[in-house]
C-alpha cells in the first residue's frame, strides 16, 4: 500500500511538467509564425492511474484497501477536419490493473481451483488476498477538442471503445494454511473489452472505464454457493497526455 501511495504521488507530480503539444515546443523556441505545423497532431501519448471498482459482485463479496490501476501507451491522431480539431485515434498499450477483495482462489489437492468467499464462514484466517493483472490494449477513439496550431491548452472529449488481453495473472493468498500464489488461473477472461471517456482541460483530464464483460468466464461460481462470479470493472481516474 506504501508503495502504491508512493507511486501515485510521483506520477501527480512529475507527468503534468511533462504535458506539452507540439506548438509549445515551437513556442518555447522563438519560430517565426509561419514554421507553425498547421498539419499537427495531439495526444498521441498517454499515461494514466485509476481506482478500480469491481460490480455485479456475488454475495458476500467486497473490496479491500485499494485498488490500484495504471495504464500507459501511443495512440495514432488522425485529424477528421480542416480544423484538426476532430479526430479519430487508434493505438496501442499496456494497464496494470490489482484487485484488493475477499474473493479467494484457491486450489485443492487435485490441482482443481476453488473460489471461496472469505467472509465468517470461511474456516482459516487470511492477513491479505488480492490478484493482479497485466493486460495489452488496443484503444480506439472518437477525439473532439478545442485546440489550434498556436494553443496548447484547450478542452478534450476523447470517448471510445478499448480492447484488452490478459496475457498474464497472479492470485495471491496469505493466511492459514499458508502463503499461496498461483499464475495464469484458467477461469479468468483473457479478452477484455468496455467503453471510456476522457474529459479535461489543458493537462489534468478524468478518466473513466467501463468493463462489458466480466473478468472470469462464465462457468466460475463459487465454492459454496454455487453463485456465478460476474463481476466486472468499472476503473475511474486519471489520464495525462504528451505530444
Amino acid at each position: 500500500m506504501k508503495n502504491y501511495s508512493i507511486l501515485i504521488l510521483i506520477l501527480s507530480l512529475w507527468i503534468p511538467n511533462f504535458s506539452f503539444s507540439q506548438a509549445e515546443i515551437k513556442n518555447d523556441l522563438n519560430l517565426p509564425d509561419q514554421a507553425i505545423d498547421s498539419l499537427y497532431k495531439e495526444d498521441q501519448f498517454y499515461v494514466g492511474i485509476n481506482y478500480n471498482i469491481l460490480v455485479n459482485r456475488p454475495s458476500g463479496v467486497s473490496q479491500s484497501g485499494f485498488s490500484i490501476g495504471v495504464q500507459g501507451g501511443f495512440i495514432k491522431d488522425m485529424p477528421l477536419n480542416k480544423q484538426r480539431n476532430i479526430a479519430i485515434g487508434i493505438g496501442i498499450g499496456y494497464s496494470y490493473n490489482s484487485y484488493n477483495q475477499n474473493l479467494g482462489i484457491i486450489k485443492d489437492d487435485s490441482g482443481n481451483t476453488n473460489y471461496f468467499v472469505l467472509d465468517d464462514t470461511f474456516e482459516y484466517d487470511y492477513s491479505k488476498n488480492n490478484f493482479y493483472q497485466h493486460v495489452v490494449e488496443l484503444p480506439i477513439e472518437f477525439r473532439w477538442r478545442t485546440s489550434t496550431p498556436e494553443s496548447y491548452r484547450f478542452w478534450r472529449v476523447y470517448t471510445g471503445f478499448k480492447l484488452g488481453y490478459a496475457f498474464s495473472d497472479i492470485c495471491n493468498f496469505q493466511g492459514e494454511p499458508g502463503k499461496l500464489r498461483y499464475t495464469n488461473i484458467d477461469g479468468f477472461n483473457d479478452l477484455q473489452y468496455g467503453l471510456t471517456l476522457s474529459v479535461g482541460y489543458n493537462t489534468w483530464n478524468f478518466y473513466v472505464y467501463y468493463a462489458l464483460n466480466p473478468i472470469f468466464k462464465d462457468d466460475v461460481k463459487t465454492y459454496i454457493k454455487q453463485e456465478h462470479i460476474d463481476m466486472s470493472v468499472i476503473k475511474l481516474g486519471l489520464i495525462f497526455y504528451l505530444l
